[in-house]
């Protein structure tokens, strides 16, 4: 059991910041006025993660891989984060949030503290498709993509159900954010035209009944670093929600992962 990994930033991988070190003032004094600071949350699946971002670049990280915990992980790692850093809440220009889909209980746990601090703060709020950063985290770490490829991300959904879209490489939605009960020939009509990566929980239901040769299976891991590369073009457009009528975005009632 691996349970909570703080990790804070490393310069050497920013060389933009390299030559900050050596000033002895904070963080949040140094860079608030001139590059936007993101607390990211994701509880949507298996493995929580916090991020904070500064200028769309992950600053400090938090992750959880119990499930059952999430709820109790998440405040503790943001107070951590902070600290680690030097940057008081009222500094953190936005919150972002995995909306969903995903496990029912992790989504409001993610939903009700960004939330929260948004409306304790007066800080906006952004929420992104749990699939679409799903989708960016293989983007960034599948080696030698197919660019031209598509991206299926699938969350398990119980049974045969899964929650899955389909993506290009620029996010364009190819098929739309769903839940579907797999069969041998799912998105095959997609899959006789082009070649498509799929990844997530989900996929591995696919795998076990599909034999068609343009399905590539691969295993990548999203965290709340990938929410925070989309977060940051979302605040650069003034995307955010409506703090009164956000919520999670379920495609059914109820979701458990046991």
């Amino acid at each position: 059991m691996q349970g909570n990994n703080f990790q804070t930033l490393n310069f050497k991988k920013i060389k933009r910041l390299e030559s900050l070190i050596l000033y002895p003032i904070s963080f949040s004094i140094l860079f608030h006025q001139t590059l936007p600071i993101i607390l990211n949350i994701d509880t949507a699946t298996e493995k929580a993660s916090i991020c904070l971002s500064m200028d769309g670049v992950s600053i400090a990280y938090a992750e959880n891989d119990q499930q059952k915990e999430h709820g109790s992980f998440v405040h503790t790692a943001i107070e951590k984060l902070l600290k680690a850093v030097d940057i008081n809440l009222q500094n953190i220009d936005a919150f972002a949030v995995t909306s969903g889909p995903g496990s029912y209980t992790g989504l409001r746990v993610g939903m009700a503290t960004a939330k929260g601090f948004c409306y304790a703060l007066s800080k906006p709020l952004i929420l992104v498709n749990t699939l679409q950063v799903m989708a960016w985290a293989a983007i960034e770490s599948i080696e030698k993509r197919n660019k031209k490829a598509w991206l299926c991300p699938m969350i398990d959904a119980r049974r045969m159900e899964v929650f899955m879209a389909v993506y290009d490489d620029g996010l364009v939605e190819i098929c739309k954010p769903q839940s579907m009960i797999l069969e041998k020939e799912s998105l095959d009509d997609y899959l006789a035209k082009n070649t498509i990566y799929f990844l997530g929980s989900g996929s591995e239901k696919l795998k076990a009944i599909s034999t068609n040769i343009n399905a590539v299976f691969v295993n990548v891991q999203h965290t709340a670093t990938h929410l925070g590369r989309l977060s940051y073009r979302s605040f650069l457009d003034n995307k955010f929600s409506e703090l009164s009528i956000s919520e999670p975005t379920y495609f059914k009632e109820f979701y458990f992962i046991s």
